[in-house]
């Protein structure tokens, strides 16, 4: 008997164009962001963004560093959605510190040297459990010492009716739900980042079906 291969619609330009035309409109995203922003040191020199879809997250982070006087970090951005890649290649056309590498995460990380800080924003969710925590050790595996790993995610609920109550809640129903999504729970995934080696684990914000997974590499 065969396998069936696990759903993921994000390599389909209309999928990726129509998540890019609400992306703004995600009900309290900027609070998740604003809170990922301060875990994020200062003296970051390099930055991993994992789905990094039109490069907004990596783009938040840039700049919060330009403000704090950081203006010399290089990036990395990750994708495999070619509508994604192209946005944000577009983005960041300007911006040499940037380079843009398509890359599918069913697959290990590729050898792009180390990091200070890896980012991530509503893309891991999208992989099987089992990789899922395959990404976590490779992310781990390329953070500088006393790096950190934020992860800013699309988790399980705890039961069917807040996940119900969730879906209502951003106007989408059973039946429209993105069949992409493989999600898990927070606890489940704090518990990994710390049998990995992770320090410092938290759950830093939650609303809902979004939260804000976060760890520092000893």
């Amino acid at each position: 008997m065969t396998a069936t291969k696990p759903v993921n619609l994000w390599s389909s330009s209309e999928h990726a164009r129509d998540y890019l035309e609400r992306a703004d409109s995600v009900k309290h995203r900027g609070e998740g962001e604003a809170t990922l922003l301060e875990f994020v040191p200062s003296n970051t020199r390099s930055i991993l963004d994992i789905g990094t879809g039109d490069g907004r997250l990596l783009g938040l982070v840039k700049k919060e560093l330009a403000v704090r006087g950081n203006t010399k970090t290089q990036a990395v951005a990750l994708d495999f959605s070619p509508a994604m890649l192209d946005a944000a290649k577009k983005r960041f056309t300007e911006d040499s510190s940037v380079a843009v590498v398509a890359h599918n995460l069913d697959n290990p990380l590729p050898a792009l040297g180390k990091f200070d800080t890896v980012v991530s924003s509503f893309a891991i969710h999208h992989l099987i459990h089992e990789r899922k925590r395959e990404l976590y050790q490779e992310i781990h595996d390329r953070l500088n010492p006393g790096g950190v790993f934020c992860n800013l995610e699309h988790v399980a609920s705890a039961s069917p009716r807040l996940h119900e109550e969730f879906l209502a809640s951003i106007d989408v129903t059973p039946e429209t739900e993105d069949p992409s999504n493989k999600l898990l729970d927070v606890e489940t995934q704090l518990g990994w980042l710390r049998e990995i080696g992770f320090a410092d684990v938290d759950c830093h914000w939650k609303w809902r079906e979004l939260a804000l997974l976060v760890g520092r590499r000893k």
